[in-house]
């Protein structure tokens, strides 16, 4: 369902400052404390389901070889895929920080 207007106004701006927390915080630690005490532990699997396939997707892996590595869905792989191909760019940017040597491109 649609949100009227001033309840996505409310949810950028929640989401802003969510963004701004995360980019305060020094270092590896300090995201992962932050992490375990915002995320369920559901939560913190499928984020991290997500983000192991990346590199293998960047690497040219093929979905089913990539689940039978990690266990992950192939509907999550094709998932993660488009949100690549599609999507606003965090897996790049992110990339291009902790695995520069995957150069993705200009996703």
């Amino acid at each position: 369902m649609k949100r009227p207007a001033s309840q996505t106004d409310n949810a950028n701006d929640a989401l802003d400052a969510l963004a701004e927390a995360l980019a305060c915080l020094q270092g590896r630690d300090d995201v992962r404390a932050f992490l375990l005490d915002l995320c369920t532990p559901a939560e913190l699997e499928a984020m991290t389901d997500r983000w192991r396939v990346v590199p293998l997707l960047l690497e040219g892996v093929p979905y089913r070889e990539i689940h039978s590595r990690t266990q992950v869905s192939v509907t999550t792989v094709g998932r993660v895929a488009r949100t690549i191909d599609h999507g606003a760019g965090g897996y790049a940017a992110a990339i291009r920080h902790s695995h520069p040597e995957l150069h993705p491109g200009d996703t």
